[in-house]
């Protein structure tokens, strides 16, 4: 049963170098920590071109986003090891889906 994206969130990071692996074991498992146990509908993780590292998180509602961001850290230790990789977190970005024909990979 699929759930009705309603909310979104591109979020950014700049790494130190040699932490990239560390930041992505922390990010994977905080992502399905979050699927799990505080509704959310999955990430998808992305360097660019620029350096940066992106990650787009989809929500079926504001609100429910806003829950789990008030509630303590899903787990504390993945919240160290990706704060101890990052050298700057930018502001997030909302977003509200207007149309989707993204093609939903499985496995």
């Amino acid at each position: 049963m699929s759930k009705k994206v309603g909310f979104a969130v591109i979020y950014r990071w700049r790494l130190h170098p040699g932490k990239e692996q560390q930041f992505r074991q922390a990010w994977e498992h905080g992502t399905l920590l979050l699927m799990t146990k505080r509704g959310g509908l999955g990430s998808r993780l992305h360097q660019a071109e620029d350096g940066t590292w992106v990650a787009y998180a989809q929500w079926p509602n504001r609100e429910t986003w806003e829950q789990a961001r008030d509630l303590r850290s899903v787990d504390a230790e993945i919240s160290r090891l990706m704060s101890d990789a990052e050298t700057e977190e930018f502001s997030p970005i909302f977003l509200a889906p207007v149309a989707d024909h993204l093609k939903h990979a499985r496995g």
